[in-house]
Protein backbone atom coordinates (compact mmCIF):
# COMPACT_ATOMS: atom_id res chain seq x y z
CA UNK A 1 0.00 0.00 0.00
CA UNK A 2 1.38 3.30 -0.67
CA UNK A 3 -0.10 6.43 1.09
CA UNK A 4 0.57 9.66 -0.65
CA UNK A 5 2.21 12.67 1.32
CA UNK A 6 -0.59 14.87 3.51
CA UNK A 7 -3.19 12.26 3.69
CA UNK A 8 -5.12 11.74 6.49
CA UNK A 9 -6.29 8.01 7.99
CA UNK A 10 -8.90 7.19 10.00
CA UNK A 11 -9.30 4.51 12.42
CA UNK A 12 -12.56 3.39 13.42
CA UNK A 13 -13.59 3.54 16.75
CA UNK A 14 -16.75 1.22 16.72
CA UNK A 15 -14.63 -1.76 15.42
CA UNK A 16 -11.01 -0.70 16.83
CA UNK A 17 -9.52 -0.62 13.59
CA UNK A 18 -6.22 -1.70 13.51
CA UNK A 19 -3.55 -1.46 9.94
CA UNK A 20 -1.55 -4.88 9.80
CA UNK A 21 1.22 -5.12 7.10
CA UNK A 22 2.05 -8.42 6.83
CA UNK A 23 5.08 -10.23 6.87
CA UNK A 24 6.44 -9.66 2.72
CA UNK A 25 3.85 -6.86 2.60
CA UNK A 26 5.15 -2.96 2.65
CA UNK A 27 3.73 0.10 3.50
CA UNK A 28 5.53 2.88 1.70
CA UNK A 29 4.04 5.96 4.04
CA UNK A 30 6.34 8.24 3.01
CA UNK A 31 5.13 11.91 4.14
CA UNK A 32 7.36 15.55 3.69
CA UNK A 33 7.87 17.83 7.10
CA UNK A 34 5.47 20.36 5.46
CA UNK A 35 2.89 17.78 4.51
CA UNK A 36 2.92 14.36 6.94
CA UNK A 37 0.68 12.03 6.83
CA UNK A 38 -1.59 11.24 9.71
CA UNK A 39 -3.31 8.26 11.21
CA UNK A 40 -5.88 9.69 13.48
CA UNK A 41 -9.08 8.94 15.47
CA UNK A 42 -12.70 9.23 13.45
CA UNK A 43 -13.82 11.53 16.49
CA UNK A 44 -14.81 14.19 16.24
CA UNK A 45 -12.22 16.86 18.12
CA UNK A 46 -12.67 17.79 21.28
CA UNK A 47 -14.10 14.16 21.96
CA UNK A 48 -10.74 11.96 20.76
CA UNK A 49 -9.32 9.66 23.21
CA UNK A 50 -6.98 6.99 24.27
CA UNK A 51 -7.09 4.02 22.34
CA UNK A 52 -10.00 5.25 20.07
CA UNK A 53 -8.49 2.95 17.50
CA UNK A 54 -5.90 -0.12 16.95
CA UNK A 55 -2.62 1.75 15.81
CA UNK A 56 -0.56 0.38 12.95
CA UNK A 57 1.39 -3.00 13.11
CA UNK A 58 4.35 -3.93 10.86
CA UNK A 59 5.11 -7.46 10.76
CA UNK A 60 8.17 -8.75 8.83
CA UNK A 61 10.68 -11.74 8.53
CA UNK A 62 14.02 -10.57 10.81
CA UNK A 63 15.08 -12.41 13.15
CA UNK A 64 13.28 -13.65 16.84
CA UNK A 65 13.90 -15.37 20.01
CA UNK A 66 10.46 -16.88 20.44
CA UNK A 67 10.57 -19.78 18.12
CA UNK A 68 9.50 -20.27 15.17
CA UNK A 69 6.61 -17.68 14.11
CA UNK A 70 4.99 -16.86 17.04
CA UNK A 71 1.81 -15.04 17.02
CA UNK A 72 1.79 -10.97 16.92
CA UNK A 73 0.84 -9.36 19.66
CA UNK A 74 -2.35 -8.00 19.20
CA UNK A 75 -2.73 -9.37 16.24
CA UNK A 76 -5.66 -11.98 15.67
CA UNK A 77 -3.96 -14.22 13.40
CA UNK A 78 -0.57 -12.42 12.41
CA UNK A 79 2.72 -14.35 12.47
CA UNK A 80 6.06 -12.41 12.15
CA UNK A 81 10.08 -13.96 12.24
CA UNK A 82 12.27 -15.62 10.10
CA UNK A 83 16.24 -15.16 9.01
CA UNK A 84 15.54 -12.44 7.07
CA UNK A 85 17.88 -9.77 8.89
CA UNK A 86 17.23 -6.88 5.68
CA UNK A 87 13.61 -7.67 5.44
CA UNK A 88 12.04 -4.35 4.06
CA UNK A 89 8.45 -3.85 5.25
CA UNK A 90 8.34 -0.57 3.83
CA UNK A 91 8.67 3.18 4.97
CA UNK A 92 7.00 5.04 7.69
CA UNK A 93 9.03 8.65 7.41
CA UNK A 94 7.29 12.01 8.92
CA UNK A 95 4.02 9.85 9.93
CA UNK A 96 2.04 11.08 12.94
CA UNK A 97 -0.24 8.22 14.43
CA UNK A 98 -2.79 9.86 17.36
CA UNK A 99 -4.79 7.98 19.74
CA UNK A 100 -3.80 4.46 18.85
CA UNK A 101 -3.54 1.50 21.01
CA UNK A 102 -5.64 -0.89 23.66
CA UNK A 103 -5.16 -3.77 25.87
CA UNK A 104 -7.34 -6.73 23.86
CA UNK A 105 -6.77 -8.72 26.98
CA UNK A 106 -4.25 -8.84 29.49
CA UNK A 107 -0.27 -9.18 28.13
CA UNK A 108 -1.92 -8.77 24.27
CA UNK A 109 -2.30 -5.21 23.59
CA UNK A 110 -2.30 -2.86 20.70
CA UNK A 111 0.62 -0.51 20.74
CA UNK A 112 0.92 2.85 18.79
CA UNK A 113 3.51 1.70 16.23
CA UNK A 114 4.20 -2.24 16.95
CA UNK A 115 7.13 -3.64 15.25
CA UNK A 116 7.58 -7.68 15.25
CA UNK A 117 10.81 -9.23 13.43
CA UNK A 118 10.89 -5.88 10.91
CA UNK A 119 14.62 -6.23 9.09
CA UNK A 120 16.76 -3.70 8.52
CA UNK A 121 15.69 -3.15 5.04
CA UNK A 122 12.63 -1.02 6.33
CA UNK A 123 12.94 3.10 6.96
CA UNK A 124 11.73 3.95 9.97
CA UNK A 125 12.42 8.29 10.36
CA UNK A 126 9.76 11.29 11.65
CA UNK A 127 7.01 9.55 13.35
CA UNK A 128 5.10 10.65 16.28
CA UNK A 129 3.20 9.03 18.68
CA UNK A 130 0.68 10.69 20.41
CA UNK A 131 -1.75 9.58 23.19
CA UNK A 132 -1.61 6.07 22.53
CA UNK A 133 -3.63 3.30 24.87
CA UNK A 134 -0.33 1.05 25.72
CA UNK A 135 3.09 1.66 24.32
CA UNK A 136 3.88 4.15 22.02
CA UNK A 137 6.71 2.09 20.24
CA UNK A 138 7.37 -1.37 20.86
CA UNK A 139 9.74 -3.66 19.13
CA UNK A 140 9.46 -7.80 19.03
CA UNK A 141 12.56 -8.73 18.12
CA UNK A 142 13.93 -7.49 14.32
CA UNK A 143 16.89 -5.51 13.14
CA UNK A 144 15.08 -2.45 11.87
CA UNK A 145 16.76 0.87 12.86
CA UNK A 146 15.19 4.54 13.05
CA UNK A 147 16.10 8.42 13.99
CA UNK A 148 13.92 10.94 14.92
CA UNK A 149 11.04 9.33 17.08
CA UNK A 150 8.51 11.01 19.12
CA UNK A 151 6.46 9.71 21.91
CA UNK A 152 3.86 12.13 23.48
CA UNK A 153 1.95 11.70 26.21
CA UNK A 154 1.29 7.72 26.09
CA UNK A 155 -0.33 5.46 28.77
CA UNK A 156 2.28 2.70 29.44
CA UNK A 157 5.92 2.51 27.88
CA UNK A 158 7.41 5.17 25.44
CA UNK A 159 10.06 2.61 24.32
CA UNK A 160 9.52 -0.98 24.65
CA UNK A 161 11.98 -3.47 23.38
CA UNK A 162 11.93 -7.45 23.38
CA UNK A 163 12.33 -10.73 21.71
CA UNK A 164 15.57 -10.31 20.46
CA UNK A 165 15.84 -6.47 18.93
CA UNK A 166 19.36 -5.69 17.50
CA UNK A 167 18.70 -2.07 16.36
CA UNK A 168 19.99 1.31 16.64
CA UNK A 169 18.25 4.69 17.10
CA UNK A 170 19.10 8.06 17.83
CA UNK A 171 16.98 11.67 18.15
CA UNK A 172 14.29 10.19 20.15
CA UNK A 173 12.00 12.27 22.59
CA UNK A 174 9.41 10.81 25.21
CA UNK A 175 6.94 13.08 26.61
CA UNK A 176 4.72 12.24 29.80
CA UNK A 177 1.43 13.54 31.58
CA UNK A 178 1.25 13.22 34.82
CA UNK A 179 -1.88 12.49 35.18
CA UNK A 180 -1.98 8.94 32.90
CA UNK A 181 0.16 5.84 33.56
CA UNK A 182 -1.15 2.42 33.42
CA UNK A 183 -1.25 -0.59 36.30
CA UNK A 184 1.36 -2.06 34.92
CA UNK A 185 3.97 1.24 36.33
CA UNK A 186 4.86 2.84 32.99
CA UNK A 187 8.46 3.51 32.39
CA UNK A 188 10.42 5.58 29.64
CA UNK A 189 12.37 2.30 28.20
CA UNK A 190 11.32 -0.83 29.26
CA UNK A 191 13.31 -3.79 27.71
CA UNK A 192 13.18 -7.50 28.04
CA UNK A 193 14.98 -10.35 26.15
CA UNK A 194 11.96 -12.42 26.67
CA UNK A 195 9.56 -12.95 29.44
CA UNK A 196 11.15 -15.69 31.20
CA UNK A 197 14.55 -13.61 31.23
CA UNK A 198 16.12 -16.36 29.59
CA UNK A 199 19.59 -16.76 27.34
CA UNK A 200 17.71 -17.53 24.36
CA UNK A 201 19.26 -15.75 21.11
CA UNK A 202 19.42 -13.15 19.35
CA UNK A 203 19.64 -11.63 22.69
CA UNK A 204 18.07 -8.16 22.77
CA UNK A 205 20.73 -5.60 22.14
CA UNK A 206 19.21 -2.26 20.89
CA UNK A 207 21.24 0.61 21.19
CA UNK A 208 19.89 4.48 22.00
CA UNK A 209 21.88 7.49 21.40
CA UNK A 210 20.48 11.00 22.06
CA UNK A 211 17.64 10.41 23.54
CA UNK A 212 15.60 13.01 25.93
CA UNK A 213 12.80 11.44 27.88
CA UNK A 214 10.67 14.37 29.91
CA UNK A 215 9.00 12.41 32.64
CA UNK A 216 5.80 13.26 34.14
CA UNK A 217 7.16 15.90 36.50
CA UNK A 218 8.34 18.15 33.84
CA UNK A 219 8.14 22.06 34.48
CA UNK A 220 10.18 24.56 35.77
CA UNK A 221 11.93 23.92 39.55
CA UNK A 222 10.22 20.52 39.47
CA UNK A 223 12.50 18.20 42.03
CA UNK A 224 13.36 15.12 44.12
CA UNK A 225 10.36 16.28 46.38
CA UNK A 226 7.50 16.16 44.29
CA UNK A 227 9.24 13.01 41.81
CA UNK A 228 8.40 11.57 45.91
CA UNK A 229 5.31 12.24 46.05
CA UNK A 230 4.46 11.56 42.37
CA UNK A 231 6.03 7.61 43.12
CA UNK A 232 3.75 7.44 46.26
CA UNK A 233 0.30 6.87 44.37
CA UNK A 234 -1.97 6.34 47.98
CA UNK A 235 -1.72 10.37 47.28
CA UNK A 236 -4.50 10.54 45.03
CA UNK A 237 -3.96 14.17 44.30
CA UNK A 238 -1.02 13.84 43.05
CA UNK A 239 -0.68 10.32 41.65
CA UNK A 240 -1.04 9.28 38.34
CA UNK A 241 -4.66 8.19 37.18
CA UNK A 242 -4.98 4.78 36.35
CA UNK A 243 -1.25 3.52 37.59
CA UNK A 244 2.01 4.78 38.37
CA UNK A 245 5.08 6.01 37.28
CA UNK A 246 8.80 4.66 38.16
CA UNK A 247 11.61 4.39 35.88
CA UNK A 248 13.00 6.58 33.02
CA UNK A 249 14.77 2.99 32.28
CA UNK A 250 13.94 -0.19 33.30
CA UNK A 251 16.26 -2.77 31.64
CA UNK A 252 15.32 -6.39 33.04
CA UNK A 253 14.86 -10.00 32.26
CA UNK A 254 18.49 -10.44 30.39
CA UNK A 255 18.39 -7.27 28.56
CA UNK A 256 21.30 -5.76 27.49
CA UNK A 257 20.09 -2.43 25.99
CA UNK A 258 22.91 -0.13 25.62
CA UNK A 259 21.75 3.97 26.06
CA UNK A 260 24.32 6.63 25.48
CA UNK A 261 24.49 10.31 25.14
CA UNK A 262 21.12 11.14 26.70
CA UNK A 263 19.04 12.86 28.94
CA UNK A 264 16.01 11.77 30.94
CA UNK A 265 13.95 14.50 33.29
CA UNK A 266 11.12 14.09 36.08
CA UNK A 267 11.02 10.65 37.07
CA UNK A 268 10.45 8.84 40.06
CA UNK A 269 13.71 7.07 39.35
CA UNK A 270 16.24 7.28 36.40
CA UNK A 271 17.42 3.56 36.32
CA UNK A 272 16.28 0.00 37.51
CA UNK A 273 18.39 -2.60 36.45
CA UNK A 274 16.35 -5.62 37.20
CA UNK A 275 18.28 -8.87 36.69
CA UNK A 276 19.34 -6.99 33.13
CA UNK A 277 22.28 -8.41 31.45
CA UNK A 278 26.00 -7.67 32.47
CA UNK A 279 26.81 -6.30 28.60
CA UNK A 280 23.59 -3.21 29.11
CA UNK A 281 24.92 -0.12 29.76
CA UNK A 282 24.19 3.30 30.35
CA UNK A 283 26.92 5.80 29.87
CA UNK A 284 27.26 9.70 29.16
CA UNK A 285 23.71 10.13 30.56
CA UNK A 286 22.20 12.96 32.57
CA UNK A 287 19.18 12.42 35.51
CA UNK A 288 17.92 15.96 36.27
CA UNK A 289 14.77 16.24 38.75
CA UNK A 290 14.40 12.50 40.26
CA UNK A 291 13.33 11.45 43.80
CA UNK A 292 16.41 8.69 43.31
CA UNK A 293 18.96 8.30 40.27
CA UNK A 294 18.27 4.40 40.67
CA UNK A 295 15.55 2.73 41.76
CA UNK A 296 18.16 -0.05 43.94
CA UNK A 297 21.44 0.09 45.29
CA UNK A 298 23.14 -1.86 42.55
CA UNK A 299 21.36 0.33 39.92
CA UNK A 300 23.02 3.38 42.12
CA UNK A 301 25.92 1.41 42.09
CA UNK A 302 26.64 1.16 38.55
CA UNK A 303 25.47 4.57 37.38
CA UNK A 304 27.54 6.00 39.87
CA UNK A 305 30.77 4.19 38.30
CA UNK A 306 33.65 6.12 37.37
CA UNK A 307 34.47 6.00 34.06
CA UNK A 308 30.81 6.12 32.36
CA UNK A 309 29.88 9.88 32.30
CA UNK A 310 26.95 9.67 33.90
CA UNK A 311 25.65 12.57 35.28
CA UNK A 312 22.83 14.17 37.64
CA UNK A 313 21.08 17.73 38.71
CA UNK A 314 18.38 18.33 41.36
CA UNK A 315 16.04 19.75 39.03
CA UNK A 316 14.14 19.41 35.23
CA UNK A 317 15.23 23.18 34.69
CA UNK A 318 18.92 22.55 35.10
CA UNK A 319 18.96 20.71 32.17
CA UNK A 320 15.24 22.36 30.19
CA UNK A 321 15.19 25.91 30.42
CA UNK A 322 11.49 26.43 28.97
CA UNK A 323 8.22 24.37 30.39
CA UNK A 324 6.61 23.21 27.34
CA UNK A 325 10.02 23.74 24.86
CA UNK A 326 11.17 20.64 24.31
CA UNK A 327 14.43 21.33 22.62
CA UNK A 328 15.11 24.90 25.10
CA UNK A 329 18.07 22.77 26.64
CA UNK A 330 21.22 24.53 28.50
CA UNK A 331 23.75 23.79 25.95
CA UNK A 332 26.33 23.66 28.80
CA UNK A 333 24.49 21.19 31.00
CA UNK A 334 24.54 18.76 27.50
CA UNK A 335 27.53 18.84 25.99
CA UNK A 336 30.07 16.41 25.68
CA UNK A 337 28.78 13.48 23.75
CA UNK A 338 31.31 10.35 22.86
CA UNK A 339 30.86 8.37 20.20
CA UNK A 340 33.89 6.12 20.97
CA UNK A 341 32.36 3.45 22.46
CA UNK A 342 32.10 0.70 19.67
CA UNK A 343 28.17 0.43 19.89
CA UNK A 344 28.03 3.65 18.52
CA UNK A 345 30.98 4.41 15.67
CA UNK A 346 29.71 3.16 13.08
CA UNK A 347 27.77 5.62 10.11
CA UNK A 348 24.21 5.25 11.18
CA UNK A 349 24.66 7.31 13.94
CA UNK A 350 25.14 10.91 13.60
CA UNK A 351 28.23 12.44 15.63
CA UNK A 352 26.88 15.18 17.10
CA UNK A 353 28.49 17.20 20.50
CA UNK A 354 25.63 17.57 22.91
CA UNK A 355 23.42 14.36 24.53
CA UNK A 356 19.92 13.97 24.07
CA UNK A 357 17.70 14.73 21.34
CA UNK A 358 18.30 18.38 21.17
CA UNK A 359 21.02 21.33 21.28
CA UNK A 360 19.01 24.09 22.16
CA UNK A 361 18.96 25.45 18.31
CA UNK A 362 17.94 22.67 16.16
CA UNK A 363 14.22 21.28 16.72
CA UNK A 364 13.76 18.66 14.05
CA UNK A 365 10.23 18.67 15.17
CA UNK A 366 9.04 21.48 14.03
CA UNK A 367 6.67 21.56 10.86
CA UNK A 368 5.61 18.02 10.71
CA UNK A 369 4.97 17.38 14.92
CA UNK A 370 1.44 18.03 16.65
CA UNK A 371 1.14 18.80 20.38
CA UNK A 372 -2.51 19.45 20.14
CA UNK A 373 -4.26 16.49 18.19
CA UNK A 374 -7.53 16.64 20.39
CA UNK A 375 -8.10 20.47 18.44
CA UNK A 376 -7.15 19.62 15.16
CA UNK A 377 -9.52 19.45 12.28
CA UNK A 378 -9.19 16.89 10.43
Amino acid sequence: ITIQPGTVVKGEKSSKGTLIVEPGGKIIAEGKANAPIVFTSDQPKGSRNYGDWGGIVLAGKAPVNTGTNPQIEGGPRTTYGGTVADDNSGILKYVRIEFPGFPLEPNKELNGLTMGGVGSGTTIEYVQVSYCGDDSFEWFGGKVNAKHLIAYKGWDDEFDTDYGYQGKLQFLLGVRDRDRADTSKSNGFESDNDASGSGNSPLTTPVFSNVTLIGPLYGNSVGKADAEILYNTTDAANGAKGGQYQCAMHIRRNSALQVHNSVFTGWPYGLFLDKANSAAAVKNVVFAGMWKEAKDDASASYFLTAGLGNSSFASTNDVIKTNGLYSSVDAAKVAGASFTDAAISDSFFTKVNYKGAFDGTNDWTAGWANWDPQNTDY
